[in-house]
């Protein structure tokens, strides 16, 4: 019991910190959320997790039965750190009663399920229902309030809420954590603090969907009717099927954290019936309808239908992929899986800003932009002088930044839809790819977190994931490479689509999720590479036009990062590479002056200590190439320490010139001779000449 009282005596001085932290932060930004009391959160006694149900029986007999089908009874038993929602013995009856009554698919009768009753599940249900119920982590209930996705230890991901429409049953004023939005936390501030982690009691069986997300979609008839039929129409249907894809083994193996399978899956923004009927489409011709009026002129503004003369088919042959149909749809379809929780990341971004993402669509080489604006989840909003300001240092004044359009509104976590291999996100209105998103609400800097470049690293929960999240997946073990140890993911060939490694095992990739570290990161996380290395990744597409290629990095001296060439083509293929400018050098650390002088290499000093607030040295920096890190997050969370205060935060313009909107693809090839360097990329930026060159305004540092 000392181990136990050494954790309580973490734990309270975590939670106080953490209280102290949540009350400043409620003192400076009022939001949305109750007051949480944690005096009375934790109840130590004594038992495992095995303990508590065995010693319950009378109320948890029935889960624990599942568990001892495949053999969990006896690993919840023994030490490890595990999170339990333990449904009770009524909720679990009825459960199984719905699937033993569930007809609805002939080729599955009962969910194949032999007799009613728990005797009657197969070890595939028990399976699947035990692990959905289980996290390898500890998560305590007063966390999950302001919503948050979890990956569960059978593989799928839960999504936890406040629900606004109960209270407990032991104080009417608590509000209580649902799960998925049906299953809710009993006794929420009261979770049981185990031997080997925490227990919650639910008041049912977390329900998970084994329908793929077209098949989902269709079993809502009362919500997409219209969308479902169309997705059918388009023969998208039999295409948004995919749920994984091979990758190469690697034969040298360092200890990190080494996926076994590759997740894939999509993302639907998708108009109910009622959304779509105020627009008067109320079945799959006036929605072609509508399809033919939005992309009737589309090759004024669609750069790559005009710049590649596609096409365009304006008939009912559907199926084909440049039919205005499913051009419609394509655009609300996203190639990964992300929760509404994981839409927008704020990990270190300082509080006045405005959280944005961009993904690609699957309609070709097209972005939406998701928006955090206050409480609300906008799609293409798109603000006048996006990326400008009028005031040095600062956002600018609201005259300047005048809302041109509003957004697409997304419903919010309580819409989410979760099926196998994927997500559907209800919308409040109609989504289109026009003008006004190409010219618009993509006309701005665009800044691309590295997870956010490729599809996997959603669908596969990499992103956003903690320390201990990803040490539980390695057994609770942490990898070494040289002087890279930590919880870092390690990344074969061929995992990422969007991803070219030309020498095997001698490019060794790494991904560092950061979300429970200070590392002075755009977001937290960070691409590492050690060895001989040599790859390339796909550029995300931009609308045509003149831009600046930027990618920020973290630079550090004592040989740890390494020295590089970049290389520019239009395809994965090096005989369409050209190489960008000098070798960038990325154990250079600026030096910060005293007497403020410029660092010779890179122009840096302090801007702080600036009368002009590093305007003029801004410039002479951009002229030997570099950029201070932005104003936009802190080093570390909620440090108060600017990334453009850090001599280490660097952002170096790799080009600038015209991209048409299509394929790039940008190499990485290590010019040293030793392999234990560090190669690190934090993010990229497409900044539009009418941005970084305007005669109007200058470029906010943010």
């Amino acid at each position: 019991m000392i181990c136990k009282a050494r954790k309580l005596l973490s734990l309270l001085f975590i939670h106080y910190s953490l209280f102290i932290s949540v009350a400043l932060s409620a003192a400076l930004n009022v939001a949305c959320r109750e007051d949480i009391d944690e005096s009375n959160l934790y109840t130590f006694t004594g038992e495992t997790i095995e303990d508590y149900l065995v010693n319950r029986s009378e109320r948890f007999s029935s889960f624990n039965y599942i568990l001892s089908r495949i053999g969990y009874d006896k690993i919840l038993a023994a030490y490890g750190t595990y999170t339990c929602f333990a449904p009770d013995n009524e909720a679990v009856a009825a459960y199984v009663d719905s699937l033993y009554e569930d007809m609805s698919n002939p080729e599955l009768p009962h969910n194949g399920m032999t007799k009613p009753g728990l005797e009657g599940l197969t070890d595939s249900l028990c399976n699947d229902i035990a692990l959905f119920h289980l996290l390898g982590t500890e998560v305590m209930s007063v966390y999950m309030g302001n919503g948050m996705t979890v990956k569960t230890i059978l593989g799928r991901e839960i999504t936890t809420s406040l629900d606004t429409t109960s209270t407990s049953s032991l104080d009417s004023t608590l509000t209580r954590v649902a799960i998925n939005r049906n299953s809710l936390i009993l006794k929420r501030g009261m979770d049981q603090d185990l031997e080997n982690g925490v227990l919650h009691e639910i008041n049912r069986v977390i329900t998970r969907s084994n329908l793929l997300i077209a098949g989902e979609m269709e079993a809502h008839q009362d919500l997409y009717s219209v969308f479902s039929n169309a997705l059918k129409a388009t023969g998208l249907a039999d295409t948004l099927t995919a749920t994984s894809h091979d990758f190469e083994k690697i034969t040298i193996k360092t200890g990190f954290y080494l996926p076994e399978k590759c997740e894939m899956g999509y993302t639907i923004f998708a108009e109910t019936d009622d959304v779509l009927a105020e627009k008067g489409i109320v079945d799959v011709e006036t929605m072609a309808d509508y399809a033919r009026q939005v992309y009737a002129n589309c090759g004024d503004w669609y750069d790559y239908v005009r710049t590649n003369h596609v096409d365009i088919s304006f008939g009912t042959d559907y199926k084909n992929p440049w039919n205005v149909l499913s051009m419609f749809l394509r655009y609300h379809i996203l190639k990964c899986k992300i929760p509404f929780t994981k839409l927008t990341n704020s990990h270190n971004q300082i509080s006045k800003v405005t959280l944005v993402e961009y993904y690609e669509t699957m309609l070709p080489y097209t972005l939406l932009k998701v928006t955090k604006n206050g409480s609300k989840w906008m799609l293409n909003r798109w603000e006048a002088n996006s990326s400008l300001t009028d005031q040095v240092a600062e956002l600018g004044s609201a005259a300047m930044h005048t809302v041109l359009f509003e957004g697409i509104e997304l419903v919010g976590a309580e819409g989410q839809i979760s099926p196998t291999n994927g997500y559907i996100h209800p919308i409040k209105s109609v989504l289109v790819y026009n003008t006004d998103v190409v010219r618009g609400a993509l006309n701005e800097r665009l800044r691309f977190d590295d997870a956010s470049l490729f599809g996997e690293m959603m669908s596969n929960s990499f992103r956003r994931i903690s320390d201990k999240e990803v040490n539980a997946l390695n057994g609770g073990k942490t990898g070494t490479d040289g002087d890279l140890s930590g919880s870092y993911i390690r990344i074969p060939p061929g995992f990422l689509e969007y991803m070219k490694i030309y020498n095997g095992d001698e490019t060794r990739l790494y991904y560092l999720p950061g979300q429970s570290s200070g590392w002075s990161n755009y977001q937290g996380d960070e691409f590492n590479c050690k060895g001989h290395y040599d790859f390339a990744m796909r550029l995300p597409p931009v609308p045509e036009g003149t831009y600046e290629l930027r990618i920020g990095y973290t630079a550090e001296g004592n040989e740890q990062r390494g020295m590089l060439q970049f290389y520019l083509g239009t395809s994965s293929d090096l005989t369409t590479m050209k190489a960008l400018d000098i070798p960038l050098d990325m154990r250079i650390v600026p030096v910060n002056n005293s007497d403020l002088t410029p660092d010779v290499y890179t122009g840096w000093c302090d801007w702080t200590k600036l009368d002009d607030k590093g305007v003029e040295s801004d410039v002479n920096m951009r002229n030997l190439g570099y950029m201070r890190g932005p104003l936009y997050y802190t080093v570390g969370v909620n440090s108060g320490n600017y990334a453009r205060n850090n001599p280490k935060d660097l952002r170096r313009i790799l080009t600038r010139q015209h991209f048409d909107q299509g394929e790039y693809w940008l190499r990485f090839k290590s010019v040293l001779d030793s392999d234990h360097h560090q190669f690190h990329l934090d993010y990229i930026e497409f900044c539009p000449e009418n941005v970084y060159n305007s005669t109007t305004y200058i470029e906010d540092m943010y």
